[in-house]
């Protein structure tokens, strides 16, 4: 990539065959970018080497900018100097001479780019580089997560810790470490092992944390479930996590009662919390008692573990098929927390407010981690409120709020109340802001900086917006490529086959081309390791061949893994097994990122990644085998894409709302279809794929075609027939969505 140079403009991009059934996913939806008015209220900046998350989508597609020519005109200025110098000529008219040339051969525009970007680029190296080093010492130590967050214990014991903002309840970093001390001792004594799995079904609240961070003492690796998985798909997760047993909070004994048949008997599960009205299921035992019995000392013999060792277990949203298990070790939980410690320069002082479900990396690691790591007041909320969100800040004295797009746009939808001009939040990090909302956020709520960021859970190349940059996910250097080796390369977007030159390696793209966002993987270094899935064969799939050189490896962050979660026996026999579109991201030339639209075989609702496989093959085992297209459909107003399924229906004796009662127990709120179309046949192509390119265009709207339509009122609890006096409404935005 050097200086930003382009590739041989004489190679013929090839297809890449190693790969070619391997890379593929959704690119996240959204429209074009123009140029702001005004720059968001930013502060300071930072690198854009970060962290995971997936974010919303944004666009910058009709970006087209000239090609930097500073390694040409750089050579030829250094011939011109030392050319000059042997002709006798002063150092002083032989440098101003060569300077000449370089400007004049292209070169400005690469001196303008280090105007632009010196000062944001050399922060982020800072910040690089201390990270780099804290974890090289805290590796050499021999320290773990656990031990980090007991120094922090003891540093401050009576310091406020965790908040429950929904029942108030405040936990010292010393009734922390109490908690999760009683934990190790209890799974010690029950006779788990260091490398044993125990799954977590709880909502957000302390004892979450709690949890899992005693598990960790003991060196037992907790898997964090997804609190709306029900029936097949959470016990597909229990399965293949091969936990030996099961922690379920008491609001959730419902979903697990549904599933214990299929648990198997060995599972040992204990239920936490308060019991619901359906009571303690019969081979559970009350978690609460035996902990009070347990001792709070730390364990006399902790277990020999380091930071390239598991922590615990994540769950994808299952954007291809059913959610896979992505592997977080310490040095993973470290560097997500840290990264975002100092490049937005948080303070012990600070009070973080995180209402983001805290089985994901981005509640739990960048906002819990601040908490563990840091010595910082973290205020938990299990649901996102957009009522309570600025009295909880006002109320907890909230200094940094995480976000998903979802959330600020729901803010911005609340009528102007007291306490948005009461609170002290000056950061709001996260993931999904689009540009159009950017700044009407940042003004009407005051808040003073924006972290947008992207990547995921699992990924080696994560990027960041830290210097306000508005509708950018990120950045790289121009300046200083090769410090943090990630790179856009061309693909096929309508297969996203990676493109390769001549030599066989992966093509660069230029200022303004679209491509993938890929790391160089390097296992020795914490910062570019790849640590993969549960599922070896899904790990293998997120790696491609001979892509900055010749036989090294490198992550492909925006290829979907298809069927990935579903072990190495390969997928369930309803997921398709061709390739899948993936993010697909476009770079400006001073090395700010931005999103093309996310299609195909995903889309983003409420935040939740939607697997349209998972629920096409929901819907056609519920209909006997019915042909099925789910796709996503944009919505005026509203982020992200709604699901709409077709469904072929030749007889007209399909009940939508019977389908309702079924599908609110099969599939998570985010994942139900909020538009049906029944129609005569579901076109496929002549290998029997479904053909969704035209019925996304057509969308809901009654005037594109003549089947029947029905509109997911969520208020009522049904669906509705809708018409076109509906399409009207819902355009406006009168149903809530």
């Amino acid at each position: 990539m050097g200086w930003g140079r382009g590739p041989d403009p004489g190679a013929e991009p090839v297809r890449n065959t190693a790969n070619s059934r391997q890379e593929g996913g959704a690119q996240p939806e959204g429209g074009g970018l123009g140029s702001p008015k005004r720059r968001s209220r930013g502060r300071g900046a930072g690198p854009g080497w970060l962290w995971g998350g997936a974010p919303e989508a944004r666009g910058l597609s009709a970006l087209r900018l000239p090609r930097m020519r500073a390694p040409g005109a750089g050579s030829a200025s250094v011939v011109s100097l030392v050319l000059l110098w042997l002709l006798g000529l002063p150092w002083t008219w032989s440098t101003a001479a060569a300077l000449g040339v370089y400007v004049g051969g292209g070169g400005w525009r690469f001196l303008r780019i280090v105007c632009k970007t010196a000062r944001r680029d050399l922060f982020g190296l800072s910040v690089l580089m201390r990270v780099r080093l804290e974890l090289r010492r805290h590796q050499r130590a021999r320290h773990t997560i656990p031990r980090i967050f007991q120094v922090v214990a003891q540093r401050q014991p009576d310091r406020l810790a965790l908040v429950d903002a929904g029942s108030g309840v405040c936990w010292t970093f010393a009734q922390l470490d109490a908690y999760s001390n009683a934990v190790a001792n209890l799974f010690c004594r029950l006779g788990f092992t260091p490398g044993d799995v125990v799954a977590i079904l709880l909502e957000g609240r302390p004892e979450f944390v709690g949890l899992w961070l005693g598990l960790a003492k003991a060196g037992v690796e907790a898997a964090l479930l997804n609190v709306n998985l029900r029936r097949e798909p959470l016990a597909f997760c229990l399965g293949t996590s091969g936990a030996k047993a099961l922690i379920f909070g008491g609001e959730l004994a419902a979903a697990v009662a549904e599933v214990s048949g299929q648990l198997g008997k060995s599972l040992l599960k204990f239920c936490s919390g308060e019991l619901g009205p359906e009571g303690i299921l019969p081979d559970a035992r009350l978690l609460d008692p035996l902990l009070k019995e347990a001792s709070t000392a730390p364990l006399a013999q902790p277990p020999d573990k380091g930071m390239d060792d598991r922590l615990f277990y994540i769950y994808t949203s299952g954007t291809t098929g059913l959610p896979k298990a992505a592997i977080v070790v310490h040095s993973r939980y470290y560097r997500i927390a840290a990264f975002g410690h100092y490049a937005y320069s948080m303070q012990v002082a600070d009070v973080l407010y995180d209402c983001l479900p805290l089985y994901h990396t981005a509640g739990n690691i960048m906002g819990v981690g601040q908490c563990l790591l840091y010595g910082l007041t973290v205020v938990l909320r299990k649901k996102f409120s957009a009522s309570r969100f600025w009295d909880d800040c006002v109320k907890y004295n909230c200094t940094v709020v995480q976000y998903i797009g979802e959330i600020c746009r729901y803010l911005l939808k609340q009528p102007v109340r007291e306490a948005e001009g009461r609170h002290r939040v000056r950061l709001a990090v996260g993931n999904g802001l689009r540009p159009a909302i950017w700044e009407e956020f940042t003004e009407r709520f005051g808040v003073r900086q924006i972290g947008e960021f992207y990547g995921a859970t699992e990924c080696n190349c994560s990027i960041a917006n830290v210097d306000g940059k508005v509708g950018s996910c990120g950045f790289n250097s121009r300046i200083l490529p090769h410090v943090y080796p990630i790179r856009l390369v061309k693909v096929n977007e309508d297969t996203m086959e990676l493109l390769r030159d001549a030599q066989g390696l992966c093509i660069p793209c230029q200022a303004g081309e679209p491509g993938l966002l890929v790391g160089q993987i390097n296992q020795q270094d914490p910062l570019r390791r790849f640590d993969g899935y549960i599922s070896e064969s899904a790990t293998s799939k997120k790696i491609a061949h001979s892509v900055f050189r010749k036989g090294d490896s490198a992550y492909l962050s925006g290829a979907k893994v298809l069927g990935a979660g579903c072990g190495d026996g390969g997928p369930p026999s309803y997921l398709s097994s061709s390739p899948l579109p993936g993010d697909v991201l476009v770079m400006d030339e001073l090395g700010y990122m931005y999103f093309r639209d996310r299609g195909g075989d995903t889309f983003r609702w409420r935040g939740e990644n939607v697997s349209t496989t998972e629920v096409e093959g929901v819907l056609s085992r519920l209909l006997g085998q019915t042909d099925v297209a789910v796709y996503g459909v944009a919505v005026p107003g509203v982020e992200g894409k709604a699901g709409m399924a077709a469904i072929a229906d030749p007889h007209g004796q399909l009940s939508p709302n019977v389908l309702y009662q079924e599908l609110q127990k099969v599939l998570a709120p985010y994942a139900r279809p909020i538009f049906l179309r029944l129609l005569p046949q579901v076109d496929t192509t002549g290998t029997f794929k479904i053909q969704k390119t035209r019925l996304q265009h057509e969308g809901f709207d009654p005037r594109q075609t003549s089947d029947r339509l029905f509109f997911l009122d969520l208020k009522q609890g049904h669906y509705l027939p809708l018409d076109q006096s509906v399409y009207t409404r819902i355009c406006s935005g009168a149903f809530a969505l």
